[in-house]
């Protein structure tokens, strides 16, 4: 298993293996838009890319994991906790941050799994979902 920045030669591969690209172009351009400004990671196996994750920095100045997408048949083969437990480590701030929805038990499992601990909710972003935030301390890794 590698990770490595996402260039724009892995576009198209990151749009096919995103559940949501295929209906809806502002997922695709958001994409290329991640990818431009140095923010997205790609896990490969086998020399194919199975997952990409996000790593941002404008959740008040912290580190932000923006998405971590899992393409369909790379899924409970560990890619996503590899993008998590990468993050987690190059995360240039003290505090890094991820939200999922409360129906998304997937993603809270994982998380938790990684060391985040629930610091609280947002309600009214997707209706009767409320969207969870999770926090992780760099100094838990780096302590």
């Amino acid at each position: 298993m590698k990770i490595r920045s996402a260039t724009l030669a892995d576009v198209d591969t990151l749009i096919a293996l995103d559940t949501i690209a295929a209906h809806d172009p502002e997922r695709r351009h958001q994409i290329r838009s991640w990818i431009e400004t140095g923010s997205c990671h790609i896990v490969e196996t086998n020399g194919s890319v199975g997952a990409y994750g996000v790593l941002a920095y404008h959740f008040f100045g912290n580190g932000f994991i923006e998405m971590i997408m899992v393409a369909e048949h790379s899924r409970r083969q560990g890619l996503g906790m590899a993008l998590v437990r990468h993050f987690t480590a190059v995360c240039a701030t003290p505090k890094l941050f991820a939200s999922t929805n409360l129906s998304n038990r997937h993603m809270q499992t994982l998380l938790g799994a990684a060391g985040f601990r629930t610091s609280g909710y947002i309600d009214n972003l997707d209706e009767n979902d409320p969207e969870i935030i999770f926090c992780f301390h760099a100094a838990q890794v780096r302590g």
